[in-house]
């Protein structure tokens, strides 16, 4: 019988790329959706056919106990968020239930159809086994460079304490319930299916306009502010590993090399044969309220007890993001509802 995966945040760019992943190995994936009607969701049943739709809301306690009874799944990896971290200032409430309490909700779902209290539980093989997403703003001001599984956490906006707390409820869970319940610490990670409003999707959505004659400029906010970027197919790979391991234990997952949202500039003028010094922008009003300065991953535990290795290089990103978004803006598409993904 082959494994059935439940994906909330099916629609997002890891959602995107984790089902496609999962599809491949064989698993029966359902992805938990707020309203079927949602257009998002109409255009990846076009684009993924074979994922199933279980309507729930990370909001509402019932519904995800509701799709957990109905999927019956043997994994669960918990992706859905408030995500966009400069609007976790804005509806700081919203991202705490959402991206925070959704956690607990999801867990609480788990064990309760599990029967985790009464010893049983549901699913093929034996137990609903939990991946949560969490993510290296947590770290926020680093204590440490690079950052590892024991680096303490000082979060630095909303999303970060939200994500925090998320973290520690999963690994509260492991030790309580005995469940097999894992966060991955993933370092920003990004694909041609990122959201317009993040960093590095802008940055390549402006090179591809000012390439076409579409636009004269890119106004950007903190140009030293230091990331440990990746490929978003290749870290799903490792939250698929986490859950199919011997042993529940969170991971950091990143390259452990980090480059300056300078170099992210340079890299994507470059691909497209511009000179980025002639059309960028500093405007002060897009600096956060307080800034994460730096984050650097140490991925070696990943690396040896999960045998997981980054594919693709922060160029090699970079210019497969500008690529995209040249073919796309050249075939007329709008980048808030036609991109890549979904």
């Amino acid at each position: 019988m082959a494994r059935r995966a439940l994906i909330t945040g099916i629609t997002g760019q890891d959602g995107s790329y984790l089902a496609e992943h999962l599809l491949e190995q064989g698993y029966e994936v359902w992805g938990l959706a707020r309203g079927q009607a949602n257009p998002r969701v109409s255009r990846m049943r076009k684009l993924l056919s074979d994922v199933q739709v279980v309507r729930g809301d990370l909001l509402d306690q019932g519904s995800l106990i509701s799709a957990v009874e109905r999927v019956q799944p043997d994994e669960v990896y918990n992706l859905g968020a408030i995500s966009f971290v400069p609007m976790s200032w804005e509806q700081a409430e919203l991202t705490a239930e959402v991206t925070g309490m959704g956690v607990l909700r999801m867990l609480e779902a788990i064990r309760v159809c599990s029967g985790v209290s009464r010893g049983a539980s549901v699913g093929p093989s034996g137990q609903i086994r939990f991946y949560q997403a969490s993510s290296s703003e947590m770290f926020g001001q680093v204590s440490e460079t690079p950052q590892t599984e024991r680096t303490a956490f000082h979060p630095r906006s909303p999303y970060g304490v939200a994500k925090a707390y998320g973290h520690f409820l999963t690994q509260n869970y492991r030790e309580s319930y005995g469940m097999f319940a894992v966060s991955g610490i993933l370092f920003n990670h990004e694909s041609p299916r990122r959201g317009a409003e993040f960093v590095t999707r802008k940055v390549s959505l402006g090179v591809a306009r000012i390439k076409l004659g579409l636009a004269t400029e890119l106004r950007l906010g903190n140009l030293e502010a230091r990331r440990d970027w990746g490929y978003a197919g290749d870290y799903v790979k490792a939250m698929h590993l986490m859950l199919r391991a011997g042993t529940p234990e969170d991971y950091v997952i990143g390259t452990g090399r980090m480059k300056s949202v300078r170099e992210l500039v340079e890299a994507a003028f470059s691909a497209a044969g511009l000179d980025w010094e002639r059309y960028v922008v500093t405007d002060q009003s897009l600096h956060r309220p307080a800034e994460v300065d730096l984050l650097c991953a140490d991925p070696k535990k990943a690396r040896a007890q999960l045998g997981w290795e980054p594919r693709v290089s922060f160029d090699e990103l970079v210019a497969m993001m500008v690529e995209s978004d040249l073919r796309l803006l050249s075939e007329g598409g709008d980048p808030d509802q036609d991109s890549s993904w979904p």
